[in-house]
């Protein structure tokens, strides 16, 4: 560990210090050298009463571990009386904890004056008086240190607390400015946001949350941003459970929404709204002038009939890279047309290792067997043609050296068994387009079709080499998302050994680069001999799979997942690992020789078998949550008006799968004798819960506690989180499965 920080000779302040969070500061700052003035008015929660009690013992506390401190039993808004008991005690003040504060919940149309006035006079009024107070002292001595205590109240909003919800998000601008005008002075100030238990939390949260949520947890970084090392300033962050993150704000690239010499009308603003809403390639200003920027370069493109540019911070990284989101994301490559025959199949078969050595592979092998196939991962050949043709050097935006692409990913999903001859037609577009700093990575959807039917679909991760920094995103929603196998030993090895032509074999399917096949062009890339095609390996582990787990049944394959980590030598041994997880099997693949991994964060998704074993994912949407509701939906038939009195709240549930949304159900225990409801929900939930499959069932049979998913990050609440409570009278008095 790094040197001790210490407070030797700092002066704080510390309000509301007589309990929770406030006296953890308190007591920490004492410990660590500095001379503390605990101010604690004694007053109940709703911010009644006083007395001296609470901050008197804490004093003594500090004082019996050898700390210096004194004792405040004044009101925040006597702020000058607060600064003045330490200017007397300890003759300066150096650091501002602004933490005092009172609860008054109510429905904002039950919202009394007194309720409103309050908790402003507490929260927004009680840290300016304390902070001026101390401001020209700060000032005079060239530093200070200031706390504001937000909360995810002000940053979100709550149900029943827009009185401190209004409060708190006050003293966030309050402190933007202060570090503004104080930069100059060495004066910083911050802003957090705290989830810890408290009086202000005990009546609300569960005793076992509680104790996952202690204030010693918070106060670490209150001490950090208090430190002269920390040069921190203007900052907002989140903080809770041995967790911090930082909060930034974000704003969408926007739509012009008038022409010059034109008015601007509410239609204009209907008609353009998705694009004004568009959050891709969204910028980050920091402060005012950066936001009324953006303002200016409108006004001058007005005048001059352009649209919105892009970021215009980038505007010269952009021109660097070659890279220009704005210009690339959305853009539609050439259609293009895949006709094959059975010859076909068979060649792609024989280029991922099928073998006549194999019984089981004729059905892939020979166009007379009656149960002949087309391999399900044959979908990702005519969707090639889409890049192949040269497409993707067509889209405006991006301006690369295609001799620095690699292939980062691939995603397959199947919607039908694929035909063993035809004529397919594949529709590509950038899905999307992201700054890895090292270089750029492109998302391209492509759709195939059989007719007017959707067959397949592939997600392409393309990562170009050197073309990052031109000041876009890092992530994107849009992406279909690697995930771990499980921490155990795999369920299923399976090893095949290329041959020294797979290769050459392979690439007969169609992918033609020369690295695959020329010794001296694949000198040229670093490798000292030609490589195997991902997708041959890719290949390779999905038929492990489909034999291991699928009996070789092509119509039970629905969807693969890979991420390419390492090339493979014609002639090395292939060897997929697998985890089963329901219908999910995780695999990993690696070359047996070296132990290298060449494929990690991979999956496979299987269509439940037909024989309904119970192992197997239900057949309805494949998800093994359909059965909870199901029987959810049956008790609230038969004693749905009993949980509508108990419960008396919408419940919203998106079920992802992969990442993605899955399913949506809502559970109406707020009107009439309730109801479930299958599918996007036009009424407006009390609170919505994501969680994927797997995690609800854990949280369904008690194997997984769900305060513990939610700081997890397994378990996502938008809405009235107290709310969540209540689940256990739907997920156990009444669904016990």
């Amino acid at each position: 560990m790094s040197v001790r920080l210490v407070f030797d000779g700092k002066v704080v302040v510390v309000t509301g210090a007589g309990g929770g969070l406030g006296r953890e500061y308190a007591l920490a700052f004492g410990e660590r050298g500095a001379s503390v003035v605990v101010n604690d008015l004694g007053g109940d929660i709703k911010g009644g009463g006083k007395s001296s009690d609470a901050a008197d013992k804490v004093v003594e506390e500090i004082k019996a571990k050898g700390g210096k401190a004194v004792a405040n039993y004044d009101s925040v808004e006597d702020g000058e009386k607060l600064i003045q008991t330490a200017l007397d005690a300890f003759g300066r003040i150096d650091i501002v904890v602004n933490n005092a504060g009172i609860l008054r919940d109510r429905s904002f149309g039950r919202t009394s004056d007194l309720d409103w006035d309050l908790i402003h006079r507490v929260h927004l009024r009680g840290s300016f008086m304390v902070t001026r107070a101390a401001w020209n002292h700060m000032k005079n001595q060239k530093f200070g240190r200031i706390i504001m205590t937000s909360s995810a109240a002000g940053i979100y909003g709550n149900f029943g607390q827009a009185n401190y919800s209004a409060a708190k998000l006050g003293l966030l601008g309050l402190a933007n400015t202060l570090a503004i005008e104080g930069q100059k002075y060495n004066i910083h100030c911050n802003t957090i946001a705290p989830t810890a238990g408290s009086r202000l939390t005990e009546t609300v949260m569960p005793p076992d949350l509680l104790e996952s949520l202690k204030a010693e947890y918070v106060a670490p970084l209150v001490l950090w941003l208090s430190h002269d090392q920390c040069q921190e300033n203007g900052g907002l962050f989140e903080v809770g459970a041995g967790w911090i993150g930082k909060l930034r704000w974000e704003r969408s690239q926007g739509c012009i929404v008038r022409n010059k010499n034109q008015g601007m009308f509410p239609e204009t603003v209907r008609d353009q709204w998705d694009n004004i809403c568009d959050f891709t390639n969204a910028t980050k200003p920091a402060n005012i002038n950066e936001s009324l920027a953006t303002l200016v370069e409108v006004l001058s493109r007005v005048e001059t009939d352009e649209g919105l540019a892009p970021n215009p911070t980038s505007a010269m990284a952009t021109a660097a890279s070659g890279i220009s989101p704005l210009e690339a994301v959305g853009q539609k490559l050439p259609e293009s047309t895949f006709s094959y025959s059975h010859t076909q199949c068979i060649l792609y078969a024989l280029g991922v290792g099928m073998s006549t050595k194999d019984d089981h592979h004729l059905k892939f092998l020979y166009e007379g067997h009656e149960d002949f196939s087309c391999l399900p991962t044959f979908g990702v050949i005519p969707s090639q043609a889409a890049m192949m043709d040269g497409g993707l050097g067509s889209v405006p935006g991006l301006n690369f050296d295609f001799t620095r692409l690699l292939h980062g990913e691939q995603y397959l999903e199947l919607f039908k068994l694929l035909p063993t001859s035809g004529t397919l037609t594949s529709q590509a577009r950038i899905a999307d387009v992201l700054d890895k700093g090292s270089g750029a990575v492109i998302l391209l959807d492509v759709h195939t079709y059989s007719g007017k039917e959707l067959v397949c679909y592939n997600q392409y991760s393309l990562f170009i080499v050197g073309a990052g920094g031109f000041g876009g995103k890092r992530t994107s929603d849009k992406a279909m998302s690697t995930v771990a196998h499980p921490n155990r030993a795999p369920d299923a090895v399976m090893t095949d050994t290329t041959t020294r032509d797979q290769a050459a074999l392979y690439r007969l399917s169609g992918d033609w680069n020369p690295l695959h096949i020329d010794p001296s062009f694949a000198a040229m890339g670093g490798f000292k001999s030609p490589i195997l095609h991902g997708l041959c390996s890719f290949g390779f582990a999905a038929r492990h799979v489909l034999k291991q787990y699928a009996n070789n049944d092509a119509s039970r394959f629905k969807s693969i997942k890979v991420r390419f980590v390492k090339p493979v030598l014609p002639g090395q041994s292939l060897q997929t690992e697998m985890w089963k997880e329901g219908n999910r099997i995780h695999i990993q693949c690696k070359v047996k020789e070296s132990g290298a991994v060449v494929l990690s964060g991979a999956y496979v998704d299987l269509h439940a078998a037909a024989d309904g074993s119970p192992q197997i994912l239900p057949e309805a949407g494949g998800l093994k949550s359909e059965l909870v509701f199901a029987e959810i939906g049956r008790r609230i038939k038969d004693l749905g008006a009993e949980m509508v009195k108990k419960v008396n709240a919408v419940f919203g549930w998106e079920i992802t799968k992969g990442g993605n949304t899955a399913a949506q159900w809502t559970i109406d225990l707020k009107t009439g004798a309730g109801a479930l409801h299958k599918g996007p929900y036009s009424g407006k939930t009390d609170v919505t819960i994501t969680v994927s499959d797997d995690d609800f069932m854990e949280v369904v049979q008690g194997k997984l506690n769900p305060q513990k998913a939610f700081f997890a990050g397994k378990l996502k609440v938008r809405g009235n989180i107290m709310l969540s409570q209540k689940l256990e009278v739907i997920l156990k008095d009444y669904a016990k499965l």
